[in-house]
């Protein structure tokens, strides 16, 4: 929405709603502006979540498995996480031979991989990028 549209919304000056919204930039409360892509109108249309487990849990082998996740472009989120498996990572792919290349490729060598568990998703229910505030 532009600056004057959320002026009005929030009940404030233009000049002063610019400002704040500045300030939440600076701070880095609003970290990025993004655009919502249609998966399938950009040949991504599989969805898949990826257990990973690592051989260990020394720093050294968690900071090497996350900076080498970080440069894989179908990954679009990486979690480390509590429970069963160390990493969760949610993947985009054109279809499953698309994720079998990317599996291939780059999550099974992966620094410290020790296994991987992959779930398909079936149809995305709801998406979104807003916090609840």
């Amino acid at each position: 929405m532009s600056n004057s549209e959320l002026a009005d919304k929030i009940n404030l000056s233009a000049s002063a709603c610019h400002r704040r919204v500045q300030r939440l930039e600076s701070e880095g409360v609003i970290k990025n502006y993004v655009a919502m892509l249609d998966p399938r109108a950009v040949g991504r249309r599989t969805t898949v979540f990826v257990e990973i487990s690592l051989q260990g849990q020394a720093d050294e082998t968690l900071a090497a498995f996350e900076r080498e996740v970080a440069l894989v472009p179908d990954v679009l989120e990486c979690h480390l996480m509590a429970g069963t498996a160390d990493y969760l990572l949610k993947v985009v792919a054109a279809d499953t031979d698309d994720y079998a290349r990317i599996h291939r490729q780059h999550l099974a060598r992966l620094p410290g991989v020790a296994q991987l568990q992959s779930s398909f998703a079936l149809r995305t229910v709801f998406k979104t990028t807003a916090l609840p505030l």
